[in-house]
């Protein structure tokens, strides 16, 4: 659509001052990811708080109202800021807590001290999410205390462990983030110089899976070829989630078809580092396969290590399975089907236990409206080309608390990550100049929003 709210010399007078921002913001960025606060309950919790504080002190600097709460969880902070009479209210989502950085060798620079290589800021967290967190800072900073709208900044201090407390905060300090808009500043754009909102997102399931076949070990020559061990049935019962192609074979799983998008097999193996050899699991489009067909990944198994394996069956082994479910699946619904699949299928008459470590709703908007408008626009001003609607396959099940909590609000899931941000792995960056056009078309949807017609 043509948009006309803001005229040109507007436009380059916003991109100008963020321009000239960019190196302070840089410096803020930098201090927030030297803070190590990952939220896990194994680290340093005192982390978690200094950068809850200082994420409360950059925004008392621009002007809000600031406090941090806990509700028996990590700290959040809230700042708000009124607008001009009559100007909608805008809530701006980020998260200070970050990802464990993993082994030490497996990065190339130190985790927690920002180093820029080849135009891009690696350290854990200088994209997920504390960019996030800046990117909303330096909107604040780029209207100068004239801001076009009301303003309320919510940064959360656990998503990293799944956003327990979440819903006692909204249910206790919700009216505090009531607003027309909703920015939630937590996925990626499409590719380096095109960006990207986020309008569906895949449902999530975790749940450990425990096989036994004995009541203790016994020696492997004597008993194996007459009793099963539980690695080897455990290893089997993990085969019967995909079909030979590759596609969930849980019956019960809600499957539909992605939009129509370029990204063919080449695009996906080089982003997810596939080997050569390697072939595509499952059937239809690839879009489809990472963002609206159910998923299914062993992400992890408890048995004896390699190194320190006995000639022994094993009695008991334990996997932990990670399914991404389409966006409009209910979770327990799925966890009933997981159940009942894992019952039907267990090997040569195994005792099959199966316990729910963790479960979240996907989320699909409609993406359409005057405040999608407004949006896409602003994309569009800061990168000079149309933002592209695309799909997550990961879960971020915090947005659709807010879509329940505040049903009449647009929410705009947008991010400051690309491809080759390696979000939660080693040697996560993130790349400067995209980065700058996030925070000019932050800027320009906080003006554009403020110049629409008021009823």
């Amino acid at each position: 659509m043509t948009d006309t709210t803001l005229t040109a010399d507007q436009i380059e007078t916003v991109r100008g001052r963020v321009r000239e921002l960019m190196p302070q913001v840089r410096a803020d960025l930098e201090d927030l990811t030297r803070i190590p606060s990952v939220s896990l309950d194994s680290f340093d919790q005192a982390n978690v708080q200094a950068s809850a504080e200082r994420t409360a002190q950059l925004l008392r600097a621009e002007g809000l109202d600031v406090e941090i709460v806990e509700e028996g969880g990590r700290p959040a902070v809230i700042g708000h800021v009124d607008g001009p009479k009559g100007a909608p209210t805008v809530l701006l989502y980020a998260h200070h807590d970050v990802q464990p950085p993993g082994e030490r060798a497996d990065w190339d620079t130190d985790p927690f001290e920002p180093t820029e290589v080849d135009g891009r800021l690696y350290g854990r967290g200088a994209a997920d999410d504390k960019a996030g967190v800046m990117a909303h800072i330096a909107a604040l900073r780029a209207h100068s205390g004239e801001l076009p709208v009301g303003v309320t900044v919510f940064v959360e201090g656990e998503e990293e462990i799944a956003s327990e407390s979440l819903p006692r905060i909204l249910a206790r300090h919700g009216e505090k983030l009531t607003s027309d808009a909703i920015v939630l500043a937590d996925s990626l754009n499409w590719a380096i110089g095109t960006p990207a909102l986020t309008t569906t997102l895949r449902g999530s399931l975790r749940a450990v899976v425990t096989v036994r076949t004995l009541d203790h070990g016994v020696h492997s020559g004597m008993f194996g070829g007459a009793c099963p061990d539980a690695i080897t049935t455990l290893c089997r019962l993990m085969a019967t989630l995909h079909d030979d192609q590759g596609d969930v074979a849980i019956e019960g799983l809600v499957h539909t078809d992605a939009p129509e998008i370029e990204y063919d097999e080449a695009r996906l193996r080089e982003e997810s580092g596939l080997l050569p050899d390697t072939e595509l699991i499952g059937t239809g489009s690839i879009p489809s396969r990472l963002w609206t067909k159910p998923a299914a990944v062993v992400i992890g198994i408890d048995a004896p290590a390699v190194d320190e394996a006995g000639n022994v069956l094993a009695a008991s082994a334990s996997a932990k399975i990670n399914l991404r479910l389409n966006p409009s699946q209910d979770p327990l619904q799925a966890w009933a089907a997981l159940q009942t699949h894992l019952a039907d299928y267990a090997p040569w008459g195994a005792t099959v236990e199966v316990e729910l470590d963790e479960q979240g709703w996907g989320f699909a908007a409609d993406a359409n409206g005057p405040v999608y408008d407004q949006a896409r626009a602003a994309f569009a001003d800061a990168w000079g080309t149309d933002p592209v609607d695309v799909g997550i396959g990961g879960s971020i099940p915090f947005v659709q608390a807010f879509a329940e909590k505040f049903p009449d609000a647009a929410i705009l899931v947008t991010g400051v990550e690309d491809p080759d941000t390696r979000a939660h792995g080693a040697n996560e960056s993130l790349h400067l100049g995209e980065f700058e056009k996030v925070c000019v078309a932050e800027a320009l949807l906080l003006a554009r929003l403020g110049a629409m017609p008021r009823s």
